[in-house]
């Protein structure tokens, strides 16, 4: 039986996001029959002449419209810009109409993770506006259960509403926490077993 791809797009800007998406990778690629698919996208420039490499210097390669069409659960990851997801990745799902009028992605799940710079940065807010889109893509969103012992000791990130990050001003480059990375793992894992489980059905 072939794998199946569980998208894991995301918008890094201090890679924080990113190691977020990697973790949750990992969780999806525990799952048998599962395998990620990291893709990113090119930031958003106020230069109208500015233009972006069709690739990617280092990471994952830019994420196609096609990824989406593709894959058969999403996982969808952002920084917090003022309580919201960042402008590059909003840019990227505003020229997703085409998959919204055709369906290519109702009734298959979907997560959210984040990264804020401040306690109270708005992980919650961010992470349930970057449900709006999915919804109405007709996608069924997937939480992290209280289930998951971590969600009630963890004093970093990690909330019922997604994966997240909590980047204290003085831990600059120390990465996520162990309780971070315990359920973006976690949630991978959660989204894969749900995609596997819809595709046994007849």
């Amino acid at each position: 039986m072939p794998m199946k791809d569980i998208l894991v797009l995301y918008y890094s800007r201090h890679g924080a996001t990113r190691e977020l998406a990697l973790a949750i990778a990992h969780g999806i690629d525990s799952v048998p029959g599962m395998q990620a698919r990291v893709r990113t996208v090119p930031p958003v420039s106020t230069v109208c002449e500015a233009t972006q490499p069709d690739i990617p210097e280092e990471g994952p390669p830019y994420a196609e419209l096609r990824d989406l069409e593709e894959c058969a659960g999403l996982a969808l990851g952002s920084p917090t810009r003022f309580g919201n997801m960042a402008a590059p990745l909003k840019y990227f799902l505003d020229g997703t109409t085409p998959q919204w009028l055709s369906g290519a992605l109702a009734g298959k799940p979907a997560c959210v993770f984040t990264s804020t710079g401040s306690l109270h940065g708005g992980q919650e807010t961010t992470l349930l506006s970057m449900m709006l889109p999915l919804l109405h893509h007709g996608m069924m969103i997937l939480g992290i259960p209280y289930t998951e012992s971590t969600l009630t000791t963890t004093l970093t990130g990690g909330t019922p509403y997604g994966a997240s990050h909590f980047a204290r001003a003085d831990s600059a480059g120390h990465g996520i926490s162990a309780d971070e990375k315990t359920l973006a793992i976690a949630l991978g894992a959660r989204i894969a077993r749900a995609a596997a489980s819809m595709r046994e059905r007849p």
